[in-house]
């Protein structure tokens, strides 16, 4: 590691929020990666519902009887952990149940002081016994207004406006500094050209965009991945265009074309790794970006799609809720990305500071 390198590194060791900010950021890609580990509800993306508890606070206890399945889960590890669970067990919130032999005589969970209906469940495999199909289940956050455990679901969405920063800035990269650096280097009419292009690009609205670009290539996943990076490569390549200008005029630069460096090997080899500093910080900034558009779109309804757990989706399907007097079914996601967001412009500040050599 050079000595300019450890400086910058230690310099961003004594900010305090941006080291914070770095842990939170780890912890938050953990539990991205293995959120169904974490999570109560480890069904695919924690959906099980059960309507009968909706909305219901957080702290809630329900006894919960699960009905075995004949159809088999034949999901391999890996598959269960990154993935989560296929659900075969029929799960019934009961408020009273009674067993005998092997019939459980139960009543079905009823909310506003109703009275549940009461059902028979017969076991035919002697390898369950009957306690063990009946649990105490609670919902740390309370459930969500199908029902849903709101934890898990918090837990699992996680996934998707964590992983959005990455592609959308890898694509954003990727482009953006292609661009900038055949504009910023060659100049002339190739630069003209490219400017037109980053002008255009930049005047039209990030949002409609990227609304436009999610409906031709059509609602999904890995679309509004794809539609939020092509967006956000102008701003890269502004910066990489206006560095390399004033980098091509160096003494380095000079002597590697009088080498007889190819233009190629001098972009890539002498001048991009003297420019990444702003760069560095951009991509911060464009994550923090990438997390709110993906949650903007979301809530539009053109995001990720049901039954996809997404923190957007998530303001969108109870932001009612805040004026009915359950204001955290909207306000808990919202704050996740309120706090991912915050880390991201965090960090992108302590890099500043720390690749700042003026400094």
């Amino acid at each position: 590691m050079s000595s300019l390198s450890k400086l910058a590194l230690q310099k961003f060791k004594k900010n305090f929020w941006g080291v914070f900010s770095f842990y939170f950021i780890v912890f938050v890609g953990i539990i991205s990666v293995f959120a169904y580990v974490f999570a109560p509800d480890n069904s695919q993306y924690a959906n099980q519902m059960h309507i009968s508890i909706h909305s219901k606070s957080p702290g809630f206890n329900v006894k919960m009887l699960s009905i075995p399945s004949q159809i088999e889960n034949k999901q391999g590890f890996l598959d269960k952990i990154f993935f989560g669970k296929i659900n075969t067990v029929t799960e019934i919130p009961i408020s009273e149940y009674t067993i005998k032999n092997t019939t459980i005589s139960y009543t079905e969970f009823a909310s506003d002081g109703l009275i549940g209906i009461e059902k028979y469940y017969t076991i035919k495999d002697n390898t369950f016994k009957p306690e063990t199909l009946i649990t105490q289940k609670t919902f740390y956050l309370g459930t969500d207004k199908y029902g849903r455990d709101l934890l898990s679901r918090v837990l699992v969405g996680a996934r998707i406006s964590f992983f959005i920063g990455f592609v959308a800035v890898f694509i954003s990269l990727f482009i953006g500094v292609f661009m900038g650096s055949v504009a910023g280097y060659f100049g002339g009419k190739v630069d003209a050209f490219i400017m037109w292009i980053i002008n255009v690009t930049w005047s039209i609205p990030t949002l409609l965009l990227v609304i436009a670009i999610t409906l031709a290539l059509g609602k999904g996943f890995w679309q509004v991945f794809i539609a939020v990076g092509l967006t956000m490569w102008v701003e890269v390549a502004r910066v990489v265009r206006g560095q390399i200008i004033s980098a091509k005029e160096m003494q380095y630069v000079t002597a590697a074309r009088a080498l007889g460096f190819r233009n190629f090997r001098i972009i890539t080899k002498h001048i991009l790794p003297n420019i990444m500093a702003p760069v560095i910080v951009i991509c911060a900034a464009n994550f923090a970006a990438a997390i709110l558009i993906e949650s903007g779109l979301s809530f539009l309804g053109i995001g990720a799609q049901p039954p996809m757990a997404s923190w957007g989706a998530m303001i969108k399907d109870h932001y009612n809720y805040i004026i009915l007097g359950k204001p955290y079914l909207a306000l808990v996601p919202g704050l996740c990305i309120m706090l991912l967001v915050m880390a991201f412009m965090l960090i992108g500040n302590a890099l500043r500071d720390a690749l700042d050599v003026k400094s």
